[in-house]
């Protein structure tokens, strides 16, 4: 069983956030110049909420508020899920899929310690197909391949 922790430690685990009273430009400027799709709000080192693109795009864009004064408060998820470092990451993808989120805070002791995301989980059955691929392929070959 593959955990939450295996999967982080092979990833640069910067975590990229903003304060619940930021404007949604403070957001979106985030994820653009760090390219990616979803931040953290992070008030007194607390998790309060996630925020997304899709967020800012349709609780903001689209309505035609003003992404400078419309606060983070006012479209972010509050009290998002979240995993700990020893969660398997098929109960990770079991909650993203019935939940239809993409990304997932990664809390110990009250602390954010990473993100893990929808792509992760991919990226981290892919390299696991790809060995047993390989070790199909050797024993094959060493018996009478």
């Amino acid at each position: 069983m593959t955990t939450v922790k295996h999967c982080i430690d092979k990833k640069n685990n910067t975590i990229f956030s903003v304060g619940s009273k930021d404007s949604t430009e403070d957001a979106l400027k985030l994820m653009r110049d760090n390219r990616v799709r979803s931040i953290l709000v992070i008030d007194g080192g607390q998790l309060v909420g996630i925020v997304s693109q899709g967020d800012c795009a349709i609780k903001v864009l689209l309505p035609h508020r003003d992404p400078k004064s419309t606060l983070i408060a006012e479209i972010m998820t509050a009290n998002p899920l979240t995993v700990s470092l020893s969660n398997s990451l098929d109960e990770c993808m079991a909650i993203m899929v019935h939940k239809h989120i993409r990304h997932l805070p990664i809390v110990e002791q009250k602390k954010v310690v990473g993100v893990i995301s929808i792509g992760d989980l991919v990226k981290n059955i892919i390299e696991s197909q790809d060995s047993q691929i390989k070790f199909l392929e050797t024993y094959i070959k060493g018996h009478g391949g």
